[in-house]
């Protein structure tokens, strides 16, 4: 379900939006070219697949000189950001706003928005984003080639494939 209410945004809304931000409920909400996206937290098997994934690539990342984190910022201002579920970057990134990654880790949950983030991850120079299908089972592996994301088979910067990162998830 889609909302979109004019500003001033009613009080009722306001209020929820800053109940929300004070329980730290608000940390996955993004903003899309100003327009704010309020996303509800993970499920827990959408957050035991990440911490996987992100401890399954953290040998390979950090052997290879990269760091891996957990969500943040991606953009440059509050005014337009996605937040993936988690990343590998060729130096430490620092501060809120990230303005790229090498690679972008999505766990897929119900009605999100992950494939429609790919454009905004192009824009930005993401190499590769690594989708996490937890209800198919299953491992999207894409790279950036002349603006667009295609699949691979392995990856350009982790001596990885996704048929054996599938095979290495206990998938719920």
């Amino acid at each position: 379900m889609r909302t979109l209410l004019p500003e001033p945004l009613p009080a009722e809304v306001r209020a929820l939006l800053e109940r929300r931000r004070r329980l730290g409920q608000d940390r996955k909400d993004e903003v899309w070219e100003g327009v704010l996206h309020v996303v509800p937290a993970p499920s827990v098997e959408h957050a035991v697949v990440g911490a996987q994934v992100k401890r399954l690539l953290a040998t390979p990342a950090t052997g290879g000189g990269m760091v891996v984190t957990d969500d943040f910022n991606l953009g440059h201002s509050s005014a337009d950001f996605r937040v993936p579920d988690g990343g590998l970057h060729r130096d430490r990134p620092r501060g809120t706003w990230v303005a790229s990654a090498a690679l972008i880790l999505e766990i897929l949950s119900p009605e999100d928005e992950t494939w429609e983030k790919l454009p905004f991850y192009a824009a930005h120079g993401v190499d590769e984003v690594l989708i996490v299908d937890v209800e198919e089972k299953r491992v999207h592996w894409l790279a950036l080639l002349d603006g667009a994301y295609h699949s691979i088979e392995r990856s350009g910067l982790v001596d990885l494939r996704p048929t054996e990162l599938e095979g290495q998830i206990d998938w719920p």
